[in-house]
């Protein structure tokens, strides 16, 4: 059976049915999960149906994603079930959905989903302004969020049992590599979810006040950016170095440069390590 999901046993394919048992419950976030063998990107499939009035609380998972995407365009890419890639589907009320307020949604999936993977993986992970996963300096995991109609998809990519050698590039990492004490997607995956399904109630209930509901506090407790020198590659090839101080309201991040603290919504942050 040269085309079985089984012939890799150390990849088994997830279950639809069970992931779905396991998390849709009457009054739960999450309404529909979908797992597909191979998809070009979740997050533009998720989008797609969204525009044509999916529900709040659909995700979309795929075994393999052949086009998937990271922040400014680049590519993440793994061999098929390796990892997680999944989208989720967010319409938040009124209050939370404010612009000044929606910027913390990718940031609170972040926040659950490394406190998910630190619990269950025992892995110490990190979070890099916005929402990228570390370990250490190395990336385990990317987010990223998009708008569509009436809401927004937020889709992550999470390296699971990629060996060094399938790597995408040198400064990535995986679980496996990390010698994680749990390396199976469906208890990961199943954790990452209602770990994110707790932060969102809270984060909506509150209106959208990340300090209301702690989640600026959870951020700023998880985030590995704060207090670093960092390098910050700005639009219009503009950069900006200083010390990355905290996140605002918006979840902007605070980057003080000389007498003068900057306010950034978008830039691509590398963390800048002392010489040896």
């Amino acid at each position: 059976m040269p085309d079985s999901p089984f012939t890799d046993l150390d990849r088994p394919p997830l279950s639809e049915k069970a992931l779905r048992k396991a998390l849709i419950r009457p009054g739960s976030l999450w309404s529909e999960i979908t797992v597909v063998e191979e998809t070009g990107s979740t997050n533009a499939d998720l989008a797609e149906e969204a525009c044509g009035g999916a529900p709040e609380g659909a995700v979309l998972v795929a075994e393999s994603q052949v086009a998937g995407r990271g922040r400014l365009g680049r590519v993440w890419s793994a061999p098929p079930r390796s990892g997680l890639a999944v989208s989720m589907l967010f319409r938040p009320g009124a209050a939370a959905a404010r612009p000044a307020r929606l910027g913390w949604l990718p940031l609170l999936v972040g926040v659950a989903a490394a406190s998910a993977v630190r619990r269950v993986a025992e892995v110490d992970v990190r979070l890099k302004w916005p929402n990228d996963m570390l370990v250490g300096e190395r990336k385990l995991a990317g987010i990223l969020a998009e708008r569509v109609e009436g809401g927004i998809v937020v889709g992550m990519g999470l390296n699971v049992s990629l060996r060094p050698d399938e790597l995408p590039v040198e400064r990535a990492t995986s679980l496996a590599v990390e010698k994680a004490a749990c390396v199976d997607r469906d208890p990961l995956l199943r954790a990452v979810l209602r770990e994110i399904e707790t932060h969102y109630r809270e984060w909506v209930s509150a209106g959208g006040d990340p300090d209301a509901c702690g989640l600026r506090a959870a951020y700023l407790a998880s985030c590995a950016t704060i207090g670093q020198e960092v390098r910050v590659e700005l639009p219009g090839d503009r950069t900006l170095t200083g010390v990355a101080t905290g996140v605002d309201a918006s979840g902007c991040l605070l980057v003080r440069s000389g007498r003068e603290e900057h306010t950034l919504s978008a830039g691509d942050v590398v963390h800048v390590r002392p010489a040896v």
